[in-house]
């Protein structure tokens, strides 16, 4: 099992799949589950996403988050550009 911000999506959708299936559709408890584990790792990220803020270089991935260019800025602050403050946003 891989995990990366893309197989959560990926497992998150095949979940959705799975309750709209007419002959076998997935518990909903099972999928309650599933969609409180995802809430969790979700909020891990943002945690995440505010440490490569706050460090200061946005360009560097965690393992979950990819390695991007660029951090997108929160309104009002200022944006990171390989490991750069820059005003503005996008």
């Amino acid at each position: 099992m891989s995990n990366s911000i893309a197989d959560l999506r990926k497992h998150l959708f095949d979940t959705l799949e799975a309750l709209k299936a007419k002959d076998n559709p997935m518990e909903l408890d099972r999928a309650k589950a599933i969609a409180d584990v995802a809430q969790v790792v979700i909020n891990s990220a943002k945690v995440e996403v505010d440490f490569m803020r706050m460090r200061g270089d946005g360009s560097k991935g965690t393992g979950f988050i990819p390695e991007e260019k660029e951090v997108p800025a929160l309104p009002g602050q200022p944006r990171l550009i390989k490991g750069a403050a820059q005003s503005g946003s996008k």
